[in-house]
């Protein structure tokens, strides 16, 4: 199948490829427009384009339906470059809005389309967990987010001339507080966990001295925790997904991982700790499953991830203390360090932050609070002063 290439501007080339007749008996081309900077390379284009034709690989963009782009973006993109979870949520959002648009040609969705599926995701009954109510601006935004990339992929790869969702407006949202625990509500939280299973209390009291995000707990095994050195290494997090069970995973980014310091009390917790699973799983034999993580289950089986997320709000209520989320604590951390004076970059890297600025963002209230202190200390001091002065 030969084909021939046609230069259409600066950079610009036209591939052409012949594909025997259509059902009118007309010749038929396949064409794609590319961008190289010689003749040369187009032709190494046109090479893999035939190749592509020729397997009956490449679909005409005006017949790919948004239903068949999606599938292919998946495939193509999503399965190799997103993490388990990320691919699992953005699959989720991307076939809602395949309900509502994937019958339409991609090149063919406009603005307007965006805008009706938006308005449709803020109706009451739109949930799909059965609860009422309408889809939170947050998730309209993420969903927007996603669409947004898809179809800027779909521009770069030449299959849309523009992406209609950089002409939408997304819904604003308005930022929340992070949910933190003060000093004495943190003090009631540790008071409270003495009474407590020692895993449990263990999980909880770990999360508040390191800031870890509850995968990273999950995922931390023995040989992580370096008790001559008091530093536990953070190299991967464990995760659940339906379609996969437990699994683990390398953690969200470079920064993530890292090297904490960890109070003496917390270590020597640790060490109660680690002889009480050696005895239970003395206990229970040859059923032990060989897990080498810190958090298991009885036969010694990871962890589900879920399991402290669904124990925390149970254990807060027993004991009549403020709901927060689990992931709450790796927020109660990071404030109370920020308060203490802790350099806003050593948070940033205890918390895997990949950028100081999100460290910044989300602790904006415990660095005004800071920054308030900090102008009462000075204004004694100025007023201590003058009054010297005064005097003098």
């Amino acid at each position: 199948m030969a084909g021939w290439v046609e230069k259409r501007g600066e950079n610009k080339w036209r591939l052409n490829v012949p594909g025997g007749t259509d059902a009118e008996g007309k010749r038929k081309v396949y064409r794609k427009n590319v961008e190289a900077k010689s003749k040369r390379e187009a032709e190494k284009l046109l090479a893999e384009f035939v190749a592509e034709v020729q397997k009956g690989q490449y679909v005409e963009p005006s017949k790919l339906t948004f239903a068949e782009f999606v599938e292919r973006w998946i495939r193509d993109y999503g399965e190799s470059n997103l993490a388990p979870k990320t691919l699992h949520r953005y699959k989720e959002i991307l076939k809602r809005a395949c309900q509502a648009m994937g019958h339409l040609k991609i090149d063919k969705i406009k603005p307007l389309h965006l805008l009706e599926f938006y308005k449709n995701l803020q109706e009451d009954g739109i949930r799909e967990d059965g609860k009422p109510g309408k889809l939170s601006d947050a998730t309209i935004l993420y969903h927007h987010r996603v669409l947004s990339k898809l179809f800027n992929d779909a521009q770069n790869w030449q299959v849309i001339p523009l992406n209609p969702a950089s002409k939408v407006k997304p819904p604003k949202v308005t930022k929340r507080q992070a949910a933190y625990y003060d000093e004495k509500q943190t003090a009631a939280l540790l008071a409270a966990l003495d009474s407590e299973p020692l895993k449990y209390k263990v999980i909880v009291i770990l999360a508040l001295a390191t800031g870890l995000r509850r995968g990273e707990l999950m995922g931390l095994e023995w040989q992580d925790v370096d008790f001559e050195n008091n530093t536990i290494e953070v190299r991967q997090a464990s995760q659940y997904l339906p379609e996969r069970g437990i699994f683990t995973k390398d953690t969200k980014n470079e920064s993530s991982n890292r090297l904490i310091a960890v109070p003496a009390s917390v270590m020597a917790l640790l060490k109660q700790y680690k002889t009480q699973q050696l005895e239970d799983r003395l206990k229970v034999g040859d059923l032990w499953q060989g897990s080498n993580r810190l958090f298991t289950t009885w036969d010694g089986r990871a962890m589900h991830p879920d399991t402290i997320s669904k124990w925390f709000p149970e254990f807060l209520k027993r004991h009549n203390l403020p709901h927060i989320k689990f992931h709450g604590l790796r927020h109660t951390s990071a404030t109370l360090l920020i308060a203490e004076g802790i350099n806003l970059k050593n948070v940033s890297q205890r918390l895997g932050h990949s950028n100081i600025s999100t460290t910044g963002d989300i602790y904006a209230h415990a660095l005004r609070s800071v920054d308030q202190e900090a102008a009462e200390k000075l204004d004694q001091i100025i007023a201590k002063g003058t009054k010297i002065g005064q005097a003098q």
